[in-house]
């Protein structure tokens, strides 16, 4: 499939052949899905913990005779229906990791890009190089691009650029290595730049 090419001031550079088996399938969110829950899985802490009842510091002498009270019979404080006891099944430190295929990975990946040319949420540009390190006049050129939020990836980005855009709250910046599905759906319009379609169409091919 073929994709115009555009410069930052959103004036065409020329077209650029897309690969249909990266950009052109009919997007499966059900592939999509089981990446994202993969890597927020990845992401969380699994630092939730609370202590048991054999690791409360209570007195372990029984309060009171076992029989002839009118009471329940307990023995030890520390038992969780008490105020200050241990609970019961307590969470503990854990990774909520799991594996997922590589294919099933690289396959969520292409779905995801796919979506975002489907819908027309996807702009290319010749190259992502500004001449000064200024935030402002990087910020009208993407403006004229006529994005909400974008998701701006480079093979390596130039230093100035990256500068520039940093400050940018509608505006993130990822490298082709860190290209993942949840970065290109959690952003409006994904823009890539030449370098970039090339080295992914590359990985993934």
């Amino acid at each position: 499939m073929k994709q115009k090419v555009l410069n930052l001031d959103a004036e065409a550079a020329g077209e650029i052949e897309l690969n249909d088996e990266i950009f052109g399938l009919t997007p499966r969110a059900d592939l999509i899905q089981r990446v994202i829950v993969w890597q927020l899985a990845k992401r969380r802490a699994g630092t939730h913990k609370t202590k048991t009842r054999g690791e409360i510091n209570r007195t372990t002498k029984k309060w009171y005779r076992q029989k002839g009270t009118g009471s329940a019979r307990h023995g030890a404080r520390s038992a969780p229906q008490f105020v200050g006891g241990g609970k019961a099944m307590a969470p503990v430190l854990r990774s909520h990791e799991f594996d997922l295929p590589k294919k099933v990975r690289a396959a969520g990946l292409c779905h995801a890009l796919s979506s975002k040319a489907k819908d027309s949420k996807l702009i290319v540009l010749d190259s992502a190089s500004v001449d000064s390190i200024k935030a402002g006049a990087l910020a009208k050129r993407l403006n004229k691009l006529g994005t909400a939020g974008m998701l701006i990836v480079d093979g390596t980005f130039e230093e100035k650029f990256a500068l520039s855009a940093r400050n940018l709250s509608n505006v993130a910046l990822v490298a082709v290595a860190g290209l993942n599905v949840y970065d290109i759906l959690r952003r409006d319009t994904l823009v890539m730049t030449k370098a970039a379609v090339k080295a992914i169409e590359e990985r993934l091919s």
